[in-house]
């Protein structure tokens, strides 16, 4: 305001040297009392206008200041906080990703133990099952041994008793032997 005042004053000064040089073009030509009312009249608008419209109109671009940095503030701090955020899902989804890796890896670990399990049940299935076929064999076996024994024996005494009851040669006895071990032979084979 002290500015505009100034310059006032300075034109004001300045008129009449101005007006002696020109004197028709001059809005101030001639008659003072003009130009002091318009001077006074310029003095009222600009402190009118410096404090009805002026003033608002400062205010009111002191506002819109104020409220585009709080805007741009917010924006900062909400992209900053949406970073944040990013960071976190990125994060998260790291975390989770590393997890279901982890997962697998354990899951198939746990397959290829199970798989060594079922493999080290069916061999010791299969070594009792031929731990119990053995067995059988060899129960069979020795059921068959003593059944060719008991039936050995039992030809024994057929022979015996048939060489008691008759006088033998020699050639019947060689013949009874043959006949003896042919049946043993052919008993054996059957079973």
């Amino acid at each position: 305001m002290k500015k505009l005042l100034t310059i006032a004053l300075l034109a004001l000064a300045a008129i009449p040297l101005q007006a002696a040089e020109e004197a028709p073009l001059s809005p101030f030509a001639g008659n003072v009392g003009n130009a002091l009312w318009t001077l006074i009249i310029f003095v009222l608008v600009v402190v009118i206008l410096g404090k009805f419209a002026w003033g608002p109109i400062l205010s009111l671009l002191k506002q819109r200041e104020d409220f585009i940095h709080k805007s741009l503030s917010d924006a900062k701090h909400d992209r900053d906080e949406a970073e944040a955020r990013l960071k976190e899902y990125a994060a998260r989804l790291q975390s989770a990703q590393a997890e279901a890796v982890g997962i697998i890896e354990e899951a198939r670990r746990e397959s290829e133990r199970l798989r060594q399990e079922l493999r080290e049940r069916a061999r010791s299935e299969a070594d009792t099952m031929i731990k119990n076929a053995e067995r059988q064999i060899e129960l069979q076996t020795t059921r068959a041994v003593q059944q060719l024994r008991q039936e050995a024996v039992d030809l024994s005494v057929t022979i015996a008793s048939k060489i008691l009851q008759r006088n033998i040669s020699k050639e019947d006895n060689e013949k009874l032997i043959a006949d003896a071990l042919r049946q043993i032979e052919s008993s054996s084979r059957s079973n």
